[in-house]
C-alpha cells in the first residue's frame, strides 16, 4: 500500500475557540486527488484551514512528505510544500495575469507549464485579472497554486458559483495536475463530479469522518452519499442549505 504523502492523525480544530473538528485523521496519496465531502457546516473548510495553519488545531498530528506541520505558521508550511486554493477565490486585480503568476514564483514553478494546463490563460496574459471572468480567475488561483510548486495542494470548492461546463473544465485541470507529481485533497460541493476523478473519499458531518473508502464506492450511489452527508434522515423541505446540498450530492452539474 501507497504511504500517504499528508497525514493528518487525529486533529481537533476550533474557530473562534468553538471546537469543530473532532479527532479526524485522514490521508492524501501521492499523485492523486482525494476527495473530501459533506453537507454545508459539516467542518470541511475549517479542516482545510487546520490543515494550512489557519486555525487553531487543539490536537493530532500533521505530517507532510515526513516533515511535521504542527505548530508552524502559514508560510513555513508552504515551504513545506503545502499549498491551498481557498474558497475565496482571490486574484490581485490589478495586476495582469502574468504578474499574478509571477507573484507566486518562488523559483520552483514554471510558467509554461502553467499556460499549457491553462491555455486560456496564456491568450489574456497581459489583461487585468480584475476583468477575467469567475472561471477565468478560479484557473488563475489554481495556476498560481502550482507556480508555487507545491507537493500537497489544497482546494476548496472552486466550483462556487461556476456554470457546470466551466466545472468540468476545472475538474479536468484538477485531475490533470497529478501527473505532474501534485497530490490534491479536493473539497466540492458537485459530489459525482469530483468523484470521477478521485482515488479516495472520505465524508464528514458534525466535524467527524463517517465515511472512508474508494471513490467508486460512492459513486452514482446517491441513496449512499445521502445517508453519510445527512445521517438517513431527510432534512425539512424548507431548508434551503440542505435542500442545495442534495441537489449537489444527486449530480445536478450534468
Amino acid at each position: 500500500m501507497t504511504e500517504d504523502i499528508l497525514a493528518v492523525s487525529g486533529i481537533s480544530v476550533t474557530r473562534g475557540d468553538v471546537p469543530v473538528i473532532h479527532d479526524v485523521t485522514i490521508g492524501v496519496q501521492p499523485d492523486a486527488v482525494t476527495v473530501l465531502l459533506g453537507a454545508n457546516g459539516a467542518g470541511k473548510t475549517t479542516l482545510l484551514d487546520g490543515i494550512a495553519g489557519l486555525a487553531k488545531t487543539t490536537a493530532g498530528s500533521i505530517t507532510l512528505a515526513g516533515t511535521a506541520l504542527s505548530g508552524l505558521p502559514t508560510y513555513r508550511r508552504t515551504k513545506a510544500g503545502l499549498g491551498y486554493a481557498e474558497q475565496s477565490r482571490t486574484v490581485f486585480k490589478t495586476l495582469t495575469v502574468e504578474q499574478n503568476l509571477l507573484v507566486a514564483d518562488n523559483g520552483s514553478g514554471d510558467l509554461g507549464t502553467a499556460y499549457r494546463l491553462f491555455p486560456e490563460l496564456e491568450r489574456r496574459r497581459t489583461l487585468g485579472a480584475g476583468h477575467l471572468s469567475g472561471g477565468e480567475q478560479q484557473m488563475l488561483v489554481l495556476a498560481r497554486a502550482l507556480i508555487s510548486g507545491p507537493k500537497v495542494l489544497l482546494i476548496d470548492e472552486m466550483s462556487l458559483g461556476l456554470a457546470p461546463v466551466v466545472v468540468r473544465r476545472l475538474m479536468t485541470a484538477v485531475g490533470e495536475l497529478t501527473s505532474l507529481g501534485i497530490a490534491i485533497l479536493l473539497v466540492e460541493q458537485f459530489a459525482n463530479l469530483a468523484l470521477e476523478i478521485g482515488a479516495r473519499a472520505y465524508v464528514l458531518r458534525k466535524g467527524q469522518v463517517v465515511f472512508e473508502g474508494p471513490c467508486a464506492d460512492l459513486l452514482g450511489d446517491e441513496d449512499l452519499l445521502h445517508e453519510h452527508y445527512f445521517g438517513g434522515v431527510e432534512a425539512p423541505a424548507d431548508d434551503d442549505d440542505t435542500a442545495g446540498d442534495k441537489a449537489m450530492v444527486e449530480g445536478e452539474a450534468r
